[in-house]
């Protein structure tokens, strides 16, 4: 039913197969639109993501220690290391 099909990369340009294979796990998830990148692009955005956070330091409202959190902290919100975090948590009982 499905044949493999050349497509062009918008990312590199250079031209790379969409098998029959690749095409029929396509329809079977219900994907409307083919491929627009190269497996080799496809893998370098998505390790590009997965890149660490910028991460902040901040130190705690509660006990006062250095804490590294993954946003900015902002003068009006307390910010808590992870073991005051934890214990808060465990004190709000299944909320």
């Amino acid at each position: 039913m499905y044949e493999d099909k050349a497509l062009v990369c918008k990312d590199c340009g250079q031209e790379f197969i969409f098998t029959a294979g690749e095409q029929e796990f396509y329809a079977e998830r219900g994907f409307q639109n083919e491929p627009q990148r190269c497996k080799t692009c496809r893998d370098s955005r998505k390790s590009a993501a997965r890149q660490q956070r910028e991460m902040f330091t901040a130190i705690c409202a509660s006990c006062g220690a250095e804490a590294k959190v993954p946003f900015e902290p902002r003068n009006d919100r307390p910010v808590y290391c992870s073991d005051c975090f934890a214990r808060m948590k465990e004190g709000q009982g299944g909320r």
